[in-house]
């Protein structure tokens, strides 16, 4: 398949809250999204690098940069066997993940299109339904923290993740405990804390969490391997895994027991499919997390999801949840921790270009 032009779109849309982590707070989702385009029809990708430098050195003005100099050129004019294609010629271009995974996105969702195939099953998934979870920003207090628990429990999500720092962790997870005693239930540190803080974490232990994900440094495998031995909680890892053989290093040192794939942290599909053979040859879970992705990156991760080795409620919640308006119909929706999963070609939703040319605030076409 010959690729005849892919544009970058830089698109801004406002979140219905402000969500903060111990990494800021944002009101609006502002990222990059790729359409790849050959005889007439368009694969789509959205890149998941943020504004700053924070949870991953990436930013959206790096990844433009990566994606307009040297990855984009890689692909325009020639002709693609496949979408793992893409993998092979731009591994000579070292790190830029989430750039690699916004194209990489496309491409996949392009040639699934054209098969007239869904990305699910072009990806070997075995899913018509996932679960999902959601993830609750940081709240001002305990009790705000319990109510908006609450609030996602009655929508019926099948894991709840609350958001933890230094300061605002065991307070928070007990008083969620002690008001939902059955609730699946994890806590998120965003690489917050360090050996030498990690007092409140082993305090966790008596909540009954599934896992803590991501506690310390995300280049601390050695720290992740040291506390787990010190948790009866297991570890979750993030940030840290960007790889395959970022996760064949971490469970070979017993830094986590169970693993967070990010379709675009990790590159695309192709890194994430070799995630997940590792993780599966090991028995180690995994689960689709999330970057408050419009329905375009929702829909990747959705199909992703569909893998047999990802086994526990992922981040992948409804559209409607952040954004009053979306730019693909249908919007992915949950209900009663659900997601179906789409079935048309691709990934199976289609752009509504009126919102999106709303919501673009800048373009660049690229043409062979």
């Amino acid at each position: 398949m010959r690729i005849e032009k892919v544009v970058l779109r830089l698109v801004e849309m406002p979140l219905k809250f402000r969500f903060r982590t111990s990494f800021g707070e944002t009101a609006a989702k502002r990222f990059l999204l790729v359409e790849a385009i050959s005889e007439g029809i368009s694969g789509w990708g959205e890149c998941v690098a943020e504004d700053g430098p924070f949870y991953s050195p990436e930013t959206t003005d790096s990844a433009r940069s990566a994606l307009s100099r040297f990855l984009i050129p890689l692909v325009l004019g020639r002709d693609l066997p496949d979408a793992p294609a893409f993998d092979r010629l731009a591994d000579r271009v070292r790190g830029n993940r989430m750039a690699k995974g916004a194209l990489e996105a496309a491409l996949r969702d392009l040639f699934a299109r054209v098969d007239g195939v869904s990305l699910a099953r072009n990806l070997g998934g075995t899913r018509t339904v996932i679960e999902v979870g959601v993830s609750l920003g940081l709240q001002p207090t305990v009790e705000a923290t319990v109510e908006n628990v609450r609030r996602h429990v009655a929508q019926g999500y099948r894991r709840i993740k609350v958001k933890i720092e230094p300061g605002a962790d065991v307070d928070r997870v007990a008083a969620v405990r002690e008001a939902f005693p059955d609730l699946p239930l994890t806590a998120d540190a965003n690489a917050a804390y360090t050996l030498e803080t990690s007092e409140p974490l082993l305090a966790l232990d008596a909540f009954g969490l599934d896992y803590i994900e991501q506690p310390l440094h995300h280049e601390d495998l050695v720290d992740h391997a040291r506390l787990a031995g010190r948790l009866s909680t297991p570890i979750c890892l993030d940030e840290s895994i960007r790889s395959s053989a970022d996760a064949a290093a971490a469970i070979s040192l017993g830094a986590c027991r169970v693993l967070n794939v990010k379709i675009g942290r990790v590159g695309g599909h192709g890194e994430a499919l070799r995630i997940h053979d590792v993780a599966s040859a090991a028995g180690v879970p995994l689960w689709c997390g999330g970057m408050l992705e419009s329905g375009v990156g929702r829909a990747h991760n959705i199909a992703a999801a569909t893998l047999p080795g990802f086994t526990k409620p992922g981040d992948t919640s409804s559209s409607s949840r952040y954004f009053e308006e979306d730019i693909v119909e249908p919007r992915p929706e949950a209900a009663d921790g659900l997601m179906p999963v789409p079935e048309g070609p691709g990934i199976g939703v289609e752009i509504r270009r009126d919102v999106l040319a709303r919501f673009t605030l800048e373009t660049l076409e690229l043409s062979a």
